[in-house]
């Protein structure tokens, strides 16, 4: 197998979709759809890393962290509260189904309340395990992605973040090299 580096798989930050801090999440949704449009690989993107005033990353959107923001806030407060209590992820989804047939999301309003909503509010901020050096090889990103159970990593150059690598590149790489030992 040939011997990547996260470097080879890594996503600059100026390829991919990104938004400032103060951008609205209906806007964000919209950089992310443009993204998918202009990227060329079959892996679309699938979040939108969002930056500060100094282009420096402080966050990251995802897919389903923009439809979670659908919930109602004051269901989501509950929820939050009932987590640490230690209530089980089960119990936690029987409640929101029950939520649900009572109170569904009714979408067109849920967008138009978000449409005036900062990123800033739904956002993940990165934590520890999310960073990988540039220089890491494949093996080290392959652990990280598969221990934290995430979708990307943040690239980093010293201290600097400079590009992501997705799980889905890793997957592709990773996978086309076993096609190739078999011919």
């Amino acid at each position: 197998m040939k011997n990547y580096s996260v470097k080879d798989l890594t996503i600059p930050i100026d390829e991919y979709a990104t938004v400032s801090i103060d951008t609205t999440l209906a806007d964000a949704i919209v950089a992310l759809e443009e993204a998918q449009e202009a990227y060329t690989s079959k892996y679309q993107h699938k979040a939108i890393l969002v930056l500060d005033k100094k282009s420096d990353v402080v966050g990251k959107i995802d897919q389903l962290r923009a439809l979670q923001a659908l919930e109602p806030d004051d269901f989501k407060v509950k929820i939050e509260k009932m987590r640490k209590f230690k209530f089980s992820e089960e119990y936690l989804a029987g409640l929101r189904d029950k939520y649900r047939s009572a109170d569904p999301i009714i979408i067109r309003n849920s967008l138009k309340i978000l449409a005036t909503k900062k990123v800033s509010e739904f956002m993940q901020k990165p934590k520890i395990g999310e960073f990988v050096n540039e220089e890491a090889s494949l093996d080290t990103a392959i652990h990280k992605l598969i221990a934290g159970r995430l979708q990307s990593l943040l690239v980093t150059r010293e201290d600097n973040i400079i590009g992501i690598l997705r799980l889905s590149d890793v997957f592709a790489a990773v996978f086309h090299e076993t096609r190739v030992l078999e011919n």
